[in-house]
């Protein structure tokens, strides 16, 4: 066989193959975000799709994003910018709030005004945010007593309001018209006594993450549980009442993959949106495919998470979840976009992008002797697979005792700084891999200013970061050691990259950023 033909044998032979390869890069990709996003809950009013998760301790917090076709996503608001004004709250005297906070929300539409509701053990409320603009507010809030679990709004045809909530034992109450709390003499019950029996072997994780919906009809019950040895699972009951009796099964029980609800698509097409479990990166949202067979939501295809989706492709991750900033603001911006959110409630005395032109500018204002405990760290996601953050640090500023930089914030952090030593400055990384911090090299600094850059490498859940610093932007070194990522539950969080600085000695010093850059790629898969 001749060359020529030969070429034209394989083309033919391979068309189908490159037919699907091209297929699919025009296709959406599970998951569809590869960030922290957890405990998501979707709506979508006419062609437009809207998203609220769990803050945790970070402020502001109950973050709304945006889409028009279930993929891309934009952060567009926030439900509000600080929870409460308490120690736990504000990082004040030796308390926090991490892996507290606010958790589980529910977003929903009714009588043309959007609702967000969520639930804080921090201050032992439920929280009912409204607004008729989801992206220009303002958000409307009401807090009462006590703290519902995992709850879902759900507002009926006959016009009654109720919240279902709890853990393997859900429970179902009706609030006021106003939504001002639970209704006197309204319906107070528990409607499933073990949600979780359906996925057997009794729970590791009891039923819980409750999202209600209505469909024909019919009342639909979403909820995540965990079987003793086995693996998140989806459970769906379904009801002719609100009340019951509700009848369930498992829906879903793939890699992991649960906790969330139902959306359709203007064309009439399901899916479930759901999450994951991926390692130091966080919860990530991924999709479902939905079909319906005898009035049971049938997810996944053959009972699997699809890698492909019959949705457009993702255009990444930034800047619509996270992005980069150079820190100049033009008349009438607000001062942070919203890809940022402090650790915790930030002091606003303490910080400022107008102090210098160009720059954050970061102000001590009292003694801290433990990163966690510094406020006025100001944090964004990291993203996967990969991910770079990088800054420029002036340290001019600095006073002694100062630490100043770069962080990857979690339980098991790492800090690459810069720490004034009296009229000595140095160049030094913090490693907290075993939870415990340990300085891992310290270099001199004869400089004010230096570049400071964290390399993530979320890939199969490898879940290391490499840190580097430049003394001209250009030549990178490496600095200290690997640290090696952990989600731990004390945060509940996915790393988060952050810019710091607090004092351990005296207040008043600053810190100068230039700029925040962030990337979806490393310079080298370690």
């Amino acid at each position: 066989m001749n060359r020529k033909l030969l070429l034209q044998v394989c083309l033919i032979v391979l068309q189908p193959v490159y037919a699907t390869l091209f297929a699919q890069s025009k296709q959406a990709q599970n998951p569809v975000i590869f960030a922290d996003v957890p405990d998501l809950s979707v709506l979508r009013v006419g062609d437009t799709y809207y998203m609220s998760s769990t803050a945790m301790h970070l402020s502001p917090g109950v973050p709304i994003m945006k889409s028009r076709d279930l993929v891309n996503w934009k952060l567009v608001s926030y439900a509000y910018d600080t929870l409460a004004g308490m120690d736990e709250l504000n990082l004040a005297n030796g308390k926090s709030t991490y892996g507290r906070g606010s958790w589980a929300s529910s977003i929903r539409y009714h009588n043309n005004t959007y609702y967000v509701t969520t639930f804080a053990q921090t201050t032992g409320k439920t929280y009912i945010f409204s607004t008729k603009d989801p992206e220009k507010g303002p958000w409307k809030r009401i807090s009462f007593k006590p703290s519902f679990h995992d709850h879902s709004l759900f507002f009926d045809d006959d016009g009654r309001v109720y919240l279902l909530f709890g853990a393997g034992k859900l429970r179902l109450v009706e609030l006021n018209e106003d939504l001002t709390g639970p209704k006197p003499g309204g319906i107070d019950q528990v409607v499933i006594e073990n949600a979780s029996l359906p996925a057997g072997n009794g729970p590791g994780l009891a039923a819980e993450g409750s999202q209600l919906f209505k469909v024909n009809g019919k009342y639909y019950l979403f909820n995540i549980t965990w079987p003793r040895g086995g693996m998140r699972t989806v459970v769906v009951h379904r009801a002719d009442k609100i009340t019951g009796p509700y009848e369930g099964r498992v829906a879903l029980q793939d890699k992991g993959v649960a906790q969330g609800g139902l959306v359709n698509t203007p064309e009439g097409n399901w899916y479930a949106y759901l999450f994951r479990d991926f390692g130091s990166v966080g919860r990530i949202p991924y999709l479902v495919p939905v079909k319906w067979e005898d009035g049971w939501p049938q997810l996944g295809v053959d009972g699997k998470v699809p890698e492909t989706l019959a949705l457009p492709a993702s255009k990444g991750l930034i800047p619509g979840i996270v992005a980069p900033d150079e820190f100049t603001r033009k008349a009438g911006e607000p001062a942070l976009p919203l890809v940022w959110q402090w650790n915790h409630n930030p002091d606003n005395a303490l910080w400022s992008v107008k102090a210098r032109k160009g720059f954050l500018r970061l102000t001590t204002g009292r003694i801290d002797t433990s990163f966690l405990l510094a406020r006025n760290t100001l944090t964004q996601r990291t993203i996967g697979p990969l991910c770079t953050g990088s800054t420029k640090l002036d340290v001019s500023g600095m006073k002694k005792g100062d630490f100043a930089g770069l962080c990857l914030l979690q339980k098991n952090y790492g800090l690459l700084g810069v720490r004034a030593d009296g009229d000595q400055k140095s160049i030094v990384m913090i490693n907290a891999s075993t939870g415990k911090p340990v300085e891992t090299q310290a270099i001199p600094l004869n400089q004010k200013e230096v570049y400071l850059k964290a390399e993530c490498n979320f890939t199969d859940k490898k879940d290391v970061a490499d840190f580097f610093y430049s003394l001209d932007g250009k030549t990178w070194r490496p600095a200290g050691t690997q640290l090696k990522m952990a989600y731990t539950i004390p945060q509940f969080i996915g790393y988060r990259f952050g810019l710091f600085n607090y004092a351990t000695q005296v207040t008043g010093g600053s810190a100068d950023f230039d700029f925040f850059h962030i990337t979806d790629t490393i310079a080298e898969t370690k």
